[in-house]
């Protein structure tokens, strides 16, 4: 699913002009990068928690020729899906 979509699944379940309803994702889309950005976490009820975790320096490996290289350390955002979402994906099989 694209934003795009998202935006025609507004248009048409709840009736939003669709420049209203991008309008809409747009600004949740950035206010969620600004709360990434600012390294605290996103809990949306019914749906999951999005954190940002700190992932230190680590040793990897070119795959391709088998060379050790030093990973840098990086932050990275996570998903953790809520018991109701994982129920529903669970009956969807």
């Amino acid at each position: 699913m694209t934003k795009a979509d998202i935006v025609n699944t507004l248009f048409e379940k709840v009736g939003l002009p669709k420049k209203e309803a991008q309008d809409i994702i747009e600004i949740i889309l950035s206010t969620m990068k600004e709360t990434f950005v600012q390294g605290e976490s996103i809990k949306i009820s019914g749906f999951g928690t999005f954190n940002v975790r700190q992932k230190s320096a680590r040793r990897g490996r070119n795959p391709k020729t088998g060379e050790e290289i030093e990973i840098t350390p990086r932050r990275v955002v996570t998903f953790r899906p809520s018991n109701q979402l994982k129920e529903m994906i669970e009956k969807a099989d």
